[in-house]
């Protein structure tokens, strides 16, 4: 490996940490005037509870620590959710519980499953413990054959994301239930879009002491700017994996904010109502367009032109300052994953689309 002249410390840096590409996020954009459709961010301000929240905890001040196992929201969380809030573990984001999972769970030489294409995250995770990935191909129809449920003798930790990205598709409840009833290794589902969907994992976990489930406020709740994201899982795996997090790893702004969201459910129904309908015009024409587009069950769409090269139509769009995100997966296949936006943001989107097309 090559080191930069003079960077002797990159001999002490651990190789596989070298080897790594690292996780690349969306595109923000760095000035105004973007119709931003890439990253999945809802877009209705939160509900007004949360700055009202915030405001009271900066009036009373900063100066000391906050709650580090938020209490206050894992109340909230369980009377919404219909669980004891000791099985409420708080994160940084739903990437900070993903990352506590894996470190507690995967070691160097274990192996992670996720299918692909899938989230991203899930193969730094594993690089990130000196484990091994293995990826398994969805079918066609988004579906998962019977390899993705198999046990393997270093096989500590698989992850799913339901419903999954890029896709927006899902794997059912029944199915899940059918195939984990014979499976001993821990699975995280994570439900980062399921507030969207028809239907949630979340009765698995009571049934199942090897089945925990990941949620996000970045989504539903309008919090993408604030990180706050939270594991279900049975009591005794909680209060080991506490252990793992660091200490203070929500702030204060971010326990209030994110408990005032999920007290707030009557904004929540009101918000994915008004997504839903955009989500379903928004495939509708897009499908009069002549797009192959996949049904979803999350606040994106996944599409690929047949006649149109996907990564053209990304440039061309980002040109008159639309942004969608493209997105190729060796072996797979590229095409394009677009947030629904207000309806005034979809209807500049499709303006452009007719215009490039």
């Amino acid at each position: 490996m090559n080191y930069p002249v003079g960077c002797m410390v990159y001999s002490f840096m651990r190789p596989n940490i070298l080897k790594m590409e690292g996780y690349v996020p969306g595109e923000q954009p760095q000035e105004d005037g973007y119709i931003k459709l890439n990253t999945n961010e809802n877009p209705y301000p939160p509900s007004p509870r949360v700055a009202e929240a915030i405001t009271e905890v900066l009036r009373r001040g900063l100066q000391k620590y906050p709650d580090p196992l938020a209490t206050k929201f894992r109340k909230t969380a369980a009377t919404v959710l219909g669980v004891d809030p000791d099985w409420i573990l708080a994160g940084n984001g739903s990437d900070d519980v993903l990352t506590i999972v894996t470190r507690a769970f995967v070691g160097e030489g274990d192996q992670i499953r996720y299918p692909y294409p899938s989230y991203l995250l899930y193969s730094v995770l594993a690089q990130l413990q000196n484990a091994d990935s293995e990826f398994v191909l969805f079918e066609k129809d988004w579906s998962l054959g019977s390899s993705f449920w198999k046990e393997k003798e270093r096989l500590k930790l698989i992850y799913l994301a339901n419903p999954n990205s890029p896709s927006g598709t899902m794997i059912s409840k029944d199915v899940i239930k059918r195939e984990i009833e014979h499976l001993r290794c821990p699975i995280l589902i994570d439900e980062a879009y399921v507030d969207f969907a028809e239907e949630s994992c979340l009765d698995l976990v009571r049934e199942y002491e090897h089945v925990m489930i990941s949620r996000t406020l970045s989504k539903s709740y309008a919090l993408a700017g604030l990180r706050f994201g939270f594991l279900i899982a049975q009591p005794h795996i909680i209060r080991e994996l506490r252990k793992v997090k660091d200490s203070y790893n929500c702030d204060a702004l971010a326990i209030a904010g994110a408990t005032a969201a999920l007290s707030d459910q009557e904004w929540l129904q009101e918000t994915r109502r008004k997504i839903l309908a955009t989500r379903e015009r928004l495939m509708r024409e897009l499908r009069g367009l002549g797009f192959d587009v996949l049904p979803s069950q999350a606040n994106f769409v996944w599409c690929s032109h047949p006649e149109r090269a996907s990564k053209e139509i990304y440039e061309r769009l980002k040109a008159r300052k639309v942004l969608v995100r493209y997105m190729n997966y060796p072996g797979w296949g590229d095409g394009l994953r677009i947030t629904v936006g207000t309806d005034a943001e979809v209807d500049g989107l499709l303006n452009s689309l007719r215009e490039i097309l």
